[in-house]
This record gives structure tokens, C-alpha cells and sequence, in this order.
């Protein structure tokens, strides 16, 4: 049924006459939303990173893993689906956690940063009638590894956009990765 690559957009569901692209397009058109722009994120650093091969764990401690790198994903945007009367203020969340081990069924007794680096996604445009996810240029990326992190905002469970910007600056989806490799 699934496997690294996911399920195939034709694959039918038994007894509707719909497939899986049917249902895709009926409930994860709107990637402008909280949830759906977050996961379309995660995809964004993963093909910029390469690093794609697995499929996406729901609530893992991290998103995705690059030359064995365990990297968190946030995202946040200027338009927001629900009011389009004022801009949202730029945050993300920072906050430690326990580390869920699918494996065991069990979280881990510690609270942390799990990850070792994060990747802060926005979606910049605050022109209600041009923004555009799927317009790659409409988003910057800030990466931080997570002892800066933890050395600028031990206790913070988020930062905002200025906070952001005193220990790393953006970079373009195209310079992303060179990015990452500069830290590696």
C-alpha cells in the first residue's frame, strides 16, 4: 500500500470510485493553511537537501535527516487563511520536548531541542492577491543550529522574525543547502 515514495495518486479507493489524487486534491489543495503550508515546508528543505527517501512520520522528533543531521522544519507566513485584515506577526515555535520513540511506544524522559539544526521557512508576500506557496520565490529561509539555539534562547519556547535575525540571516531556497553544508 505505501512505501518510501507514498502511495500512487492512482491507486483506487475500493467502493467510491475516487482514487488517492482525488482525495489529495480534495483535502490538501489549500497549502496556504497552518498545517498544510508547514508540511509543504518540510518538502521545500527536503528536495532542496536531497533528502526525501522516507516518508513523512507524523509528531517525529525532527523532520527530516541530511548527512545524518536531524533537522526541524517551522514555517510561518504574513497571510493567514482565517483574516486577511492584518499581517500575522512572525513567530516559530523553539520550544523543548520530550522525544516520542515509535519503536518503544514511549517518550524519552528528557525535555529538549531534538533536532541539531532548524530550518525557519516564510512565506513573505503580503499581497493577499499574489501570494503563492508553490512560488518558490516568495519564501526565505533562515538556518540555525540548535546549540545557537540553545545558547541565545535556552528557556524560549518561540522566537520571533527580529529575534531570528540577530544570529542568522535569510537565505533563498537556491542558496539553501550550501547554507546547510557550511555548517555541516
Amino acid at each position: 500500500m505505501t512505501n518510501a515514495k507514498g502511495l500512487n495518486p492512482e491507486t483506487a479507493i475500493l467502493g467510491t470510485g475516487q482514487n488517492v489524487l482525488d482525495f489529495w486534491q480534495w483535502g490538501f489543495s489549500n497549502i496556504i493553511t497552518n498545517n498544510l503550508r508547514g508540511i509543504f515546508a518540510e518538502f521545500l528543505v527536503g528536495t532542496a537537501l536531497g533528502s526525501l527517501d522516507q516518508s513523512r512520520k507524523e509528531w517525529d522528533a525532527f523532520d527530516l535527516v541530511y548527512n545524518d543531521m536531524k533537522i526541524e522544519v517551522k514555517s510561518s507566513a504574513y497571510i493567514q487563511v482565517w483574516h486577511k485584515d492584518k499581517y500575522s506577526n512572525i513567530s516559530f515555535n523553539i520550544g523543548a520536548k520530550k522525544e516520542y520513540d515509535y519503536e518503544t511506544n514511549k517518550y524519552s524522559d528528557d525535555v529538549k531541542r531534538n533536532a541539531d539544526m532548524y530550518v525557519f521557512c516564510l512565506l513573505k508576500e503580503k499581497n493577499v492577491e499574489l501570494v503563492d506557496p508553490l512560488d518558490i520565490s516568495q519564501w526565505e529561509f533562515y538556518v540555525v543550529l540548535t546549540t545557537e539555539l540553545d545558547r541565545h534562547f535556552p528557556k524560549q519556547k518561540t522566537i520571533s522574525l527580529s529575534r531570528l535575525k540577530q544570529v542568522t540571516k535569510p537565505c533563498t531556497y537556491e542558496n539553501l543547502k550550501n547554507i546547510i553544508d557550511g555548517l555541516l
